[in-house]
């Protein structure tokens, strides 16, 4: 008991140097917890020390002042008994935690002291950190944005994936190839977690269903002879911002159900023993396992289910806790399914509340209905998750058989609607017939959901019109528009803490919380000393990034040139390719001696390809080996240089975003549904070039159509140009000398060291008149608009200006404001 009374009079000591202004007292705190958990926790001598020991210590000290939060957060929830959400994501790309956890708690000045008493740089702390593996994308990165919005705006809830002992892969350029290595960040450990002995819970898979009629003349089934996986809890701790409310992210990582099969072992079979513990555990091992053959999409789907599964064993014990009666299971529990991956918790959820509570299907789906909320990504058909009925079958035999009902149920309902119209009901049937008959998870999530979001209003409007036109007629009222958003705490207090000192010392500090405040640098637009104090800070971002890329590149860029930046997922529809094709149009230009009046510009790629994806991966080729002329051509002097980031993640975001000065948004028309790079940009300052498409929509009118340079196609325009168009490519090359020598310049081999079958795939697309991504129909436009944004470069006063405006206006656009919308508009909980 005195041993717990002392840790209490400690973590209480520790918890008043949060709430209360920096003094020597409060970095002495800190300092003595750094050194106990160098000795305690990691058996180290805090004299012999190095950087990752003080990291793990500074890390664990976070780490306590947390849990004391959390608990009393979760005391909270179950006193005041309040509705609680379930966030399900099959990825949380969370980045790093120490700096975000030392801000959200109020401690990063007394934090840095304390480092630099014990001799280190809290920047060289900070970078022994590795980026939490646990996501892709725009996806991931968004769940963990809206983990610290849901913080920061204190509703009770949690998020639900899991524990990857691998991410995606590490990205590694090898004679301008894409190579892919294992992410093993979880190879030191993660001093940011709680591994929890309990509850663990078992899932099962495979085996058969067996039917039977109950006493009440109702069918029942039970799901036997099953291989069984056991799923473990860690808990990560995501801070509110300065407001003493923690929430937690629970993550999943499978096992064997016993450690090695005994039978299989006594036999003298150790290596079959070995397997299956093996096979259990790779659920967990990797995050999106290769899915274009039969074993990796087995995989993907026993991944989905496993989380889902954990999950609702874990919200189902935590309901009975204080409720016997599922009447009031809806209005206690909501769940946020974050697009398809885990869109199997609603035939989970109808399993367990037929076959383990022994209710009624009526009364089942009405809750089912009630509780669950589903968020489409995606625009594109391919990214609408379905699954082989006859995999499902096998993998879960249950919940097919669920699947089945749900469907014939709803069709009934749609053949009343629309008597004899086969159309409709194969429209919007979950089952696609065909030669092999696939579960639509799309169908079965907008069936299941009381609400169906978009992520930005073209999404949504195309999700209503384009893609689910059927559901929306049936369901009025379903559909509605839910606009992304970012973190400020992240994105730009902690990423850009130069510009957010310079903001605060203007306007406050309130809009870290309230980002419509930001509105009161309008005020300054026209101030000579705030754009130069402006000016400066960019400069200096821009040297930082300069310098990474000298390390990890090999290329010295002048920091006073334009950095024209594109980083994201690399993809056909993101259209990469036409950037590149602009820079070739740049490289013509300066040999040939017509540069004229062009700003000095550094063109910066960073993402990843799929690794079965084999045109993306060629497309950071074609980007490299442009770099690769381009850098080493001497009649280009310091006009151009190109560079490809290797590996982008979150931690390189950070050093990339506050640095960028025009930012590359030119997918597609109506194939971006949101996008948050863009946000992410436009909050620390860059001007944003790009298409009619995704949030571009709404950050133009947030901004001003005369602070952002948009071209090219609306979604409309580009539909028709799909299915109508007379245009094509050749006739476009045929009247535009500069687009021809573009072409022709990467099919001759002037970037493949004359070899003219490298890129032969490239040109092909490129001059196919059915190229769904319209490049050459919109590289004219693109062109024009890019002298714009160089006319623009060149007039520093002007382009600061609308810097400045850019972010003045960005209100709209932080998780904040999103989550608030999803709280009250679709789980029901008003925000304070």
């Amino acid at each position: 008991m005195k041993v717990l009374e002392n840790v209490k009079s400690q973590n209480e000591e520790l918890v008043k140097t949060v709430v209360t202004p920096p003094t020597p007292s409060n970095v002495k705190n800190i300092k003595e917890n750094i050194i106990n958990h160098l000795m305690s926790f990691q058996g180290r001598d805090p004299e012999r020390s190095g950087a990752p020991d003080v990291y793990k210590a500074l890390a664990y000290t976070m780490r306590d002042l947390m849990v004391q939060k959390w608990i009393s957060t979760q005391k909270t929830f179950y006193a005041k008994e309040k509705k609680r959400v379930y966030y399900l994501s099959l990825e949380f790309l969370i980045g790093r935690s120490l700096g975000n956890s030392m801000i959200n708690l109020g401690i990063l000045d007394e934090a840095t002291e304390a480092v630099e008493g014990l001799g280190f740089e809290m920047s060289e702390i900070r970078n022994q950190e590795e980026d939490a593996a646990l996501g892709n994308g725009g996806l991931g990165r968004l769940a963990a944005c809206f983990m610290d919005s849901i913080a920061t705006l204190k509703i009770p809830a949690y998020g639900y994936g899991i524990r990857y002992e691998y991410g995606l892969f590490f990205q590694q350029l090898v004679d301008g190839y894409q190579v892919e290595g294992p992410d093993n960040w979880l190879q030191n450990g993660t001093p940011w977690e709680f591994e929890r002995q309990m509850p663990v819970f078992a899932v099962k898979f495979f085996g058969h269903v067996n039917g039977y009629v109950d006493g009440k003349g109702r069918y029942r089934a039970k799901w036997v002879n099953t291989k069984d996986v056991l799923a473990k809890a860690s808990d990560i701790m995501v801070p509110g911002y300065k407001n003493d409310h923690v929430i937690n992210m629970r993550l999943w990582s499978a096992h064997a159900s016993r450690e090695l099969d005994l039978a299989d072992f006594s036999r003298g079979d150790y290596i079959k023993a070995v397997e299956s513990q093996v096979s259990s555990e790779t659920i967990s091992k990797v995050l999106y396992p290769p899915d274009h053959n039969y074993a990796g999409q087995e995989l993907r789907l026993k991944q989905q289910y496993f989380f889902v599964a954990a999950t609702f064993q874990d919200i189902m014990r935590r309901f009975k806790k204080k409720d016997g009666s599922f009447n009031n299971f809806a209005d206690l529990v909501a769940v946020q399914l974050n697009d398809t991956h885990p869109a199997i918790a609603i035939p989970e959820l109808m399993r367990l509340f037929l076959d383990i509570e022994g209710m009624g299907w009526e009364e089942s789906w009405d809750i089912c209905v009630k509780t669950f909320a589903y968020t489409n990504h995606t625009l594109m058909p391919e990214a609408l998750e379905r699954w082989p009925v006859d995999m499902m079958s096998r993998v879960l035999p249950r919940h097919m058989q669920i699947i089945f009902e749900i469907n014939k149920r709803f069709l009934d309902e749609v053949a009343q609607r629309y008597p004899g119209n086969e159309r409709r009901l194969a429209e919007l049937s979950i089952i696609q017939e065909g030669p092999i008959q696939m579960v639509r998870m799309a169908h079965l999530a907008v069936i299941g959901s009381h609400s169906v979001n978009g992520v930005a209003e073209l999404h949504s409007t195309l999700l209503k019109e384009r893609i689910f036109p059927g559901f929306n007629e049936f369901f009025p009222g379903r559909f509605n528009s839910k606009t992304n958003g970012i973190t400020p705490r992240r994105w730009l207090l902690d990423v850009n803490p130069e510009l957010a000192k310079l903001i605060s010392g203007r306007i406050g500090s309130g809009w870290i919380t309230n980002l419509d405040l930001l509105r009161g640098l309008e005020s300054f637009v026209d101030d000579p000393e705030f754009r130069a104090e402006w000016q400066r800070i960019k400069l200096s971002n821009k040297a930082h990034l300069a310098e990474y890329i000298k390390k990890h590149c090999r290329v010295t860029v002048d920091p006073q040139s334009m950095f024209d930046i594109q980083v994201k997922r690399i993809h056909e529809y993101k259209r990469q390719l036409l950037n590149a094709l602009h820079l070739i149009h740049l490289y013509h230009l300066i040999i040939h001696g017509d540069a004229g009046n062009m700003a000095p510009r550094t063109a910066i790629f960073a993402g990843k390809a799929a690794p079965s994806y084999s045109r993306a991966k060629q497309i950071i080729k074609l980007i490299t080996s442009i770099g690769d002329v381009i850098n080493k051509d001497p009649r280009v002097k310091n006009l151009l240089k190109v560079v490809f980031l290797p590996n982008y993640n979150v931690s390189q975001a950070e050093i990339i975003m506050p640095a960028a000065d025009l930012s590359e948004q030119i997918s597609t028309a109506g194939t971006e549904a949101s996008g948050t790079g863009n946000m992410k940009f436009s909050l620390n300052g860059a001007l944003t070039i790009g298409t009619l498409d995704g949030a571009n929509i709404e950050i133009r009118e947030e901004v001003g159509e005369e602070n952002i340079f948009i071209f090219g196609m609306t979604a409309e325009e580009a539909e028709f140009e799909r299915k109508n168009s007379s245009r094509t490519p050749e006739q476009i090359c045929q009247k535009n000398e500069g687009i021809r020598n573009i072409i022709e310049s990467i099919g001759n081999g002037s970037f493949s060291n004359g070899d003219r079958d490298l890129f032969r795939p490239v040109v092909d697309s490129l001059m196919s008149r059915h190229d769904p991504y319209l490049l050459i129909l919109d590289l004219e436009a693109y062109i024009a608009c890019q002298n714009q944004v160089n006319d623009a470069f060149l007039d520093s006063t002007t382009w600061t200006r609308k810097a400045i405006l850019n972010v003045a206006r960005m209100g709209k656009f932080s998780t904040d404001r999103t989550i608030k919308q999803y709280s009250e508009e679709i789980w029901g909980i008003p925000v304070q």
